[in-house]
């Protein structure tokens, strides 16, 4: 397996990663990345496979996704590391601690849920034709960003969030695209919750209509040891409200990751 390609911010002996959604790469974390990175941490952003610099995996799935974070800790010369995954990266998280727990020292999981469902179900069928179809019929990746961003945040985003969210989904390849949506109706991790011995961040958008606020509620009581925050966002809370997602961010490292 190729190392997945990364930025970094900041130097430290401890380290955390920023994990990115589906509609998402490592550019579009260039400002929130050194916002949650403290004085003394490494702070890195993944391309995750197939997207950006990063060579695609084969098969796509989210076992190959966990491989592959441990690649990059590896290749980064992390031991461990906290884990902020954001959406889809919320879920990589969970199955990277599921299957790889001795190089996860916490948890930030933002607007993610621990499963998709039934992957050959109604609505799971109808998210992938409307998320994919379009790419059938000749869209571009950016006229369904175009379309697909705008639904995704508050009432009170900023423009500039959307339209730099839609540079970033426009710069992801369709073939990389349609595997990961195709992997992610197929995710869950629902029973590993309960076994989860590291400390979590659970972060959710009120405005939230693809992670439902109250289903990642329902996820964080799952978890041993947790702290829930709503934050007066959509579902790309930690770009809206970056400063509240950062300072809830620093606050859990602060209080939950010791000093080795």
């Amino acid at each position: 397996m190729a190392t997945p390609r990364w930025i970094e911010t900041g130097a430290g002996p401890r380290g955390l990663v920023f994990l990115h959604g589906v509609s998402g790469g490592a550019k579009g974390a260039v400002s929130i990345l050194p916002a949650i990175t403290p004085p003394g941490w490494r702070g890195l952003a993944w391309d995750m496979p197939g997207y950006g610099a990063s060579a695609p995996i084969d098969p796509v799935d989210f076992d190959g996704y966990a491989a592959a974070v441990v690649e990059l800790l590896d290749a980064a010369g992390l031991d461990r590391a906290v884990l902020v995954g954001h959406s889809m990266g919320g879920m990589i998280a969970l199955q990277t601690v599921a299957r790889f727990p001795a190089r996860v020292s916490g948890l930030v999981l933002a607007c993610c849920t621990p499963a998709f469902g039934a992957p050959a179900g109604p609505l799971q069928q109808a998210f992938l034709a409307r998320r994919i179809g379009p790419l059938d019929e000749g869209a571009t990746m950016r006229d369904i960003a175009v379309d697909l961003i705008p639904t995704m945040v508050g009432p009170d985003a900023d423009p500039e969030v959307l339209h730099a969210a839609v540079d970033v989904m426009a710069d992801i390849p369709p073939d990389s695209y349609r595997a990961a949506m195709r992997a992610l109706v197929r995710f869950d991790q629902r029973a590993s919750l309960a076994s989860i011995d590291v400390p979590a961040l659970v972060v959710a958008g009120l405005h939230d209509q693809v992670s439902q606020p109250q289903v990642v509620r329902r996820m964080a009581d799952m978890i041993p040891e947790r702290r829930f925050v709503a934050l007066d966002a959509g579902h790309l809370a930690p770009f809206e409200v970056p400063e509240a997602f950062a300072a809830q961010v620093q606050r859990y490292l602060a209080d939950h990751i010791p000093v080795t």
